[in-house]
C-alpha cells in the first residue's frame, strides 16, 4: 500500500489476532516505545501485532523551525492556540492507511487498538474517534485533543462507545494536566467512555501505567476475541 509511513513493527505471538497502532510524540520515532511491548508481559495466547510508524520530518515552530519527527506542526502548547489542520488530516489519513493494511492481513477494526503518546495521542484521539468502522479501544498517553480550536471533531456512531484509556502525569512541563483534563471534560460531555488514570510523573511513561496499560488492553482485546482465554 503506498504513501504509508515506515513502522517498526513487533509480534507477542505467532498469527497476531490484533493490532496496536502506536504513535510516537514529538522529535522521537517508532523506535521510542518498542522497549515497552515486553514490559507488558502479554502472553502468546492472544498473540498481538504493535505497529510503531515514524512520523515524517518538518520543521516545528515551537522549536525554531527545526525539522524533526512530528505528526503535525506546534506553535505553541495549550488552549486556543494555533493549529496544523493540515498536518493533522494527514497523520489522519496515515493511521487510517495503517488500519486498512491491518486489514488486508486479516485483523477486523474491531480488533484494533489506537494508541499514542503526546501528539501521537492527539493524532490517535482525533482519528479513532472519528473512524467510520469500530474500533477495540484507544489509548491516550499525556497528550490533549484540541477540541473547538479550527478542528471539527464529528464523532461517529461506530466509535461513540470506544473505551478511551486516559493516562497523564501529575507534573507535566510539557502537556499540562489542565489540558488533558479540559480533554477528559470535553470527552465524556460527549458520551465518551473514558478510563483516567493520574501519575507521579512529568512527559514520561509510569511503571504503574504500564501496569494499567496491560490489564486494559487484556479486558479491550478479550472482548473481540473468540480463541483461547489469555493467560495474565
Amino acid at each position: 500500500m503506498a504513501n504509508l509511513p515506515e513502522c517498526v513493527e513487533l509480534e507477542t505471538g505467532a498469527s497476531p489476532v490484533a493490532s496496536v497502532i502506536w504513535l510516537h510524540g514529538l522529535g522521537a520515532d517508532g523506535h521510542d516505545f518498542e522497549p515497552i511491548v515486553p514490559e507488558l508481559r502479554l502472553s502468546a495466547s492472544l498473540p498481538l501485532r504493535f505497529v510503531f510508524p515514524h512520523a515524517p520530518v518538518r520543521p516545528v515552530t515551537l522549536n525554531n523551525g527545526y525539522p524533526m519527527r512530528a505528526w503535525f506542526d506546534i506553535v505553541k502548547i495549550g488552549l486556543n492556540q494555533p493549529r496544523d489542520r493540515d498536518g493533522m488530516l494527514a497523520s489522519r489519513a496515515a493511521l487510517e492507511g495503517l488500519i486498512a493494511r491491518e486489514h488486508q492481513r486479516g485483523i477486523e477494526s474491531k480488533r484494533i487498538v489506537l494508541a499514542g503518546f503526546s501528539q501521537g495521542g492527539a493524532v490517535a484521539l482525533y482519528t479513532g474517534l472519528q473512524y467510520k468502522e469500530k474500533l477495540a479501544g484507544i489509548m491516550a498517553l499525556s497528550t490533549y485533543l484540541p477540541i473547538g480550536e479550527g478542528f471539527d471533531l464529528d464523532i461517529s456512531a461506530a466509535n461513540a462507545s470506544v473505551p478511551i484509556f486516559y493516562g497523564h502525569g501529575t507534573q507535566d512541563p510539557v502537556v499540562p494536566l489542565q489540558l488533558a483534563e479540559y480533554t477528559r471534560n470535553e470527552l465524556t460531555a460527549r458520551g465518551c467512555p473514558v478510563t483516567w488514570h493520574t501519575y507521579p510523573m512529568p512527559h514520561a511513561v509510569h511503571p504503574e501505567e504500564i501496569l494499567h496499560i496491560h490489564a486494559w488492553l487484556l479486558n479491550v482485546f478479550t472482548k473481540n476475541y473468540s480463541g483461547p482465554p489469555p493467560r495474565m
